[in-house]
Order: structure tokens, then C-alpha cells, then sequence
């Protein structure tokens, strides 16, 4: 059986006959596509490959919102190296100490009558502080001088009696035992009247003690026991604490690998001297010498300890105040200094961070 024959173009209507020179609409769809995907390609090629690179900001920023100072260009200062006296130090924490510390007590008991200074004012020694009743004490200065008048007495009658029975003795009219026996009498009452003697002074000293008075010059402290309550001999506290400050120590401690150059400059009989610095080792607040070693190393610590004086005329350092100390071992003539800040400490020691 024959397929039934399809009709070609030619025999086909002209409406339905394809038009020549235009494409069909998928062409086309296929063109648009192709085109797209160029262009994406090129892009990407282009912000990838060709694109040139943007210039970095400075420094990401921080947490707060500022430029990480991390990421920042570090500065590089040149300072040209310089010859001059280099002072070679010891460095150490120290602790300012009075010369002498004292507290004032009553040397009697009594009523605190009136105290006469102010607190925290300078005293000099042999300065009258506070006063106490000194009636009683008065009082007992009468009865002792009275026993000694009495006695005084006796005795004058007694070496009266005494030539007397010498003379009768001799004339042989008394017997020996009694002239002995008014003898003895007589040194009994030279006796009592030594002890009475005394008995007048110690009055007139217990009455002396009525009025306390600074033992030495220095500063006060707060006053513990205001006037007219009664004041004992045994009491601890005692009425005010005086701290020599004028002048005043340091007390610090230096490692024991460096005791042997401290050691041979004191022993050399040269005064070493030793600065106090504050806290952040930014001011300067007295100048002062060396004065003592102490005899023997910490076995704790390794360390020894060392005290400097310091006049401290302008009351710059203050007791149990924490300096930072430079003790000047020794002095180099002509030495090639450097900054500090150009030496640096690693594990392996020293770092320099110059060159010649």
C-alpha cells in the first residue's frame, strides 16, 4: 500500500508558506540567551581578573567604632648616639621610716588637766604637750619636806648632845658605852635624814612630771585622750605619737648579685648617693646618701637590706610612704650613651634595637 504523498512547499497556500529572511521566534530566544550569558561572563571576568584593587583603609575598626592602633604604621625615631658621665644604678622599691618614733605617756597618774598642742603641728624637744593636776602631787612634796625639817631637828639636837658626852668623857664623868650609844644615834639620824632628802627630791621630781613634754622634735600625730579624763602611767596608747621626719630614712632591699658592687663602694669610704622617686618614677622627691647595711642576706628573699637618710627639709617624703630608689653605685666617665627605650629584654637577654 502507497503512502499518501505530502505536498511541498510550492503546492502549499501562500499563507502558510515560510518567509524567507526573517528567523523563527526560538532563533531568536536562543540569540538573547547566548548574549546574557556573554555579558555575565565578562563581568565576572572583569571584577575578578582586570578590576584593579581597591586601596586599603587605614586599620579595621575596633569594637568601638576607633582605628585599631595595632594596625597602625609604628613610628621609627632616629636620635644619634652622644658621650657623657653614665651613672650606674641600683634599683629598688623602698619604704620612708622615721628617724625615731615616739609615743608620749604619762609618767604619773593623775588628772589630765590641759593639753596644750595642736595636732600634726612640728614640736621641738623639751616642749611643753599637756599638764596634769599637780596639787596632790604638790601635797606629798609638803609632807616629805616636813619629815626632813623634823629630822633635821632631831639630828641637830643629837650632835648638841653629842659634844657634850665627849666632853664628859674625857673629864672621865660618863661612862664609854654612852658617849658609843649617842654616837649611834646620831649616824641613825644622819641616816633617815639622807632618806628624807631624797624623799624631797623624789616629791619634787613626781611634781615635775605633772607637765609632759616632747622627749624629742619631730611631728605630731592625732591626740588619743582629751583633757579631763584621768590619765595612768601603765597606759599603752599613751597621749600622742611623735615621728621625727627632719631628718628621715628610706628602707629598701637590693638582690644579692648586686650586693658585691654596693659593698665595695661603702667599704671604699665614698658616699653613695640615692635618689627617692614617686610612684610613676616621674618626679624626683629627695636626694639623700647611703648610711647603713644590714649584717646579713634574707635567706627568703636572696635580698639585703640597706637604709638611706635624707634631710627633708621640705617634707617631701612622708612615713610608710613607697618611693621607687636609685642608688648610684658608680660613675663611667666618657661613656657612648644610648636612649633606654633603645635597648630591649628578651628571652635571650638584651635586644639592641640600633646599630653603629
Amino acid at each position: 500500500m502507497t503512502e499518501p504523498e505530502l505536498p511541498s512547499s510550492a503546492d502549499r497556500p501562500a499563507s502558510e508558506r515560510p518567509v524567507s529572511g526573517r528567523p523563527s521566534s526560538g532563533r531568536r530566544v536562543s540569540a538573547i540567551l547566548f548574549l546574557v550569558t556573554l555579558a555575565i561572563a565578562g563581568a565576572l571576568a572583569w571584577h575578578y581578573l582586570l578590576r584593579t584593587p581597591e586601596v586599603p583603609q587605614p586599620g579595621p575598626m575596633t569594637r568601638g567604632g576607633g582605628a585599631n592602633p595595632w594596625a597602625a604604621p609604628v613610628p621609627v625615631r632616629v636620635v644619634p648616639a652622644t658621650v657623657e658621665d653614665l651613672a650606674v644604678e641600683v634599683k629598688a622599691i623602698g619604704t620612708v621610716a622615721p628617724m625615731n618614733t615616739v609615743v608620749v605617756r604619762s609618767r604619773v597618774d593623775g588628772l589630765l588637766h590641759s593639753v596644750l598642742f595642736q595636732e600634726g603641728e612640728r614640736v621641738e624637744a623639751g616642749e611643753v604637750l599637756a599638764e596634769i593636776d599637780p596639787e596632790p602631787f604638790r601635797v606629798a612634796l609638803a609632807q616629805a619636806e616636813g619629815t626632813l625639817q623634823q629630822n633635821l631637828a632631831q639630828l641637830k639636837n643629837a650632835e648638841s648632845d653629842l659634844a657634850i658626852y665627849k666632853r664628859l668623857f674625857q673629864q672621865d664623868s660618863i661612862a664609854r658605852q654612852q658617849l658609843d650609844a649617842q654616837e649611834a644615834l646620831v649616824n641613825q639620824l644622819r641616816g633617815t635624814l639622807m632618806t628624807n632628802r631624797a624623799q624631797v627630791d623624789n616629791a619634787k621630781l613626781q611634781l615635775s612630771y605633772t607637765k609632759i613634754t616632747a622627749p624629742i622634735g619631730g611631728r605630731l600625730g592625732l591626740r588619743r585622750i582629751d583633757a579631763g579624763n584621768l590619765i595612768a602611767s601603765g597606759d599603752t596608747e599613751g597621749l600622742v605619737t611623735i615621728t621625727q621626719t627632719q631628718p628621715i630614712a628610706v628602707q629598701f632591699t637590693v638582690p644579692e648579685v648586686q650586693l658585691a658592687d654596693v659593698r665595695a663602694a661603702h667599704r671604699a669610704g665614698r658616699l653613695l648617693a640615692v635618689e627617692a622617686w614617686d610612684r610613676s618614677e616621674r618626679k624626683m622627691l629627695a636626694e639623700g646618701v647611703l648610711t647603713t647595711l644590714d649584717n646579713q642576706i634574707d635567706i627568703a628573699t636572696g635580698t639585703l637590706r640597706l637604709k638611706a637618710q635624707f634631710e627633708n627639709e621640705d617634707d617631701a617624703l612622708f612615713p610608710n610612704q613607697f618611693v621607687n630608689v636609685r642608688l648610684r653605685v658608680r660613675t663611667l666617665e666618657g661613656a657612648v650613651t644610648i636612649p633606654a627605650d633603645a635597648v630591649q629584654y628578651g628571652a635571650q637577654g638584651h635586644i639592641r634595637l640600633y646599630d653603629h
